[in-house]
């Protein structure tokens, strides 16, 4: 049967968001469009405030990543990029000690990318720049639906590579961790573009947000004893971890596996192991990516479940 095609075609940002700050900031500032935004960078942003005053400037949005607390600042533009709002990122920036900052256009001039690759690779591994195009689109008559394009964006690799050079700090296992993570994130996101990922570290766990500030999940790759792990990770919160431990006969049921439950004075953990031959046996990775990815979604959705239930 043959079907009539519509025409994809380009809407102008004013038609929809006539004014900056009234407009535009207000629609992405509220939880669901900053979801989109967050898919689109792979952090997860939590909105803190708008028009957040740094001196005697504002910043349109003041936010943070979940799970980690970092400081997230971000510049709206409808226009093209220009001198002045480079500035500005910089200002609020400084102003509220931020990691990572995010400036959405309708056009990046070739100039200012340039800038801020610059930006992103002289600064250190904590410090992230990302300039964002956003633009409207619509099918037929159909609403227009919002598209963020990244059109820079940190390498993590090369500047946590940098940031250490010539110093003790990163190790042949800090720079094996370091990958292993980066190969993680880069595999997840090329089947799963929702989940929300933290810029990898070379470190041996990674953290994945819970969307509660009460638990999150840790993965961790222990290369000494060549165990994976995943975990929920609950800080200073007795209260919710003896709430889940009274449950443990249906978690395990649910999970499929046996669980340890590791309760301690600062932080309290529920932990499902996997011995493997080598952590770094890239001829391996793609299984012990699939575990951890697995598991990740697993933990979501059981403890998600039970986190909504603790809270009623």
């Amino acid at each position: 049967m043959k079907k009539d095609l519509a025409k994809l075609q380009k809407i102008d940002l004013r038609e929809v968001w006539g004014h900056e700050a009234i407009d535009f900031t207000r629609w992405l500032s509220q939880e669901e469009n900053l979801s989109l935004l967050s898919e689109a960078v792979g952090v997860e942003i939590k909105l803190v405030q708008t028009e957040a005053n740094v001196g005697k400037f504002n910043v349109d949005i003041l936010a943070e990543e979940d799970g980690s607390g970092r400081k997230i600042i971000i510049e709206n533009q409808l226009e093209d990029t220009n001198h002045d709002h480079l500035g500005k990122i910089i200002t609020y920036a400084a102003g509220y000690d931020t990691e990572i900052i995010i400036w959405i256009v309708r056009n990046a001039r070739e100039e200012h990318k340039k800038s801020i690759e610059w930006l992103n690779e002289h600064t250190d591994e904590n410090i992230s720049f990302f300039l964002i195009n956003v633009e409207l689109w619509q099918i037929g008559d159909s609403s227009p639906a919002p598209k963020f394009d990244v059109i820079v964006s940190p390498n993590e690799w090369a500047k946590a590579i940098k940031t250490n050079a010539g110093s003790n700090e990163l190790t042949d296992t800090k720079l094996q961790q370091l990958e292993f993570w980066t190969r993680f994130k880069n595999y997840v996101r090329a089947k799963d573009t929702k989940l929300k990922l933290q810029t990898p570290r070379p470190q041996h766990y990674y953290d994945v947000s819970m969307g509660s500030a009460d638990a999150h999940i840790g993965l961790t790759a222990n290369s000494r004893e060549s165990v994976l792990c995943c975990e929920v990770y609950i800080s200073r919160n007795k209260e919710l971890f003896n709430f889940l431990r009274k449950k443990s006969s249906q978690v395990e049921k649910e999970v499929g596996q046996k669980i340890e439950w590791i309760d301690a004075p600062v932080a309290s953990r529920i932990k499902i192991s996997k011995e493997v031959d080598d952590i770094f046996n890239e001829n391996k990775s793609l299984e012990y990516f699939e575990w951890l990815y697995r598991n990740v979604i697993l933990f979501q959705k059981v403890f998600g479940a039970y986190l909504r239930e603790y809270k009623k």
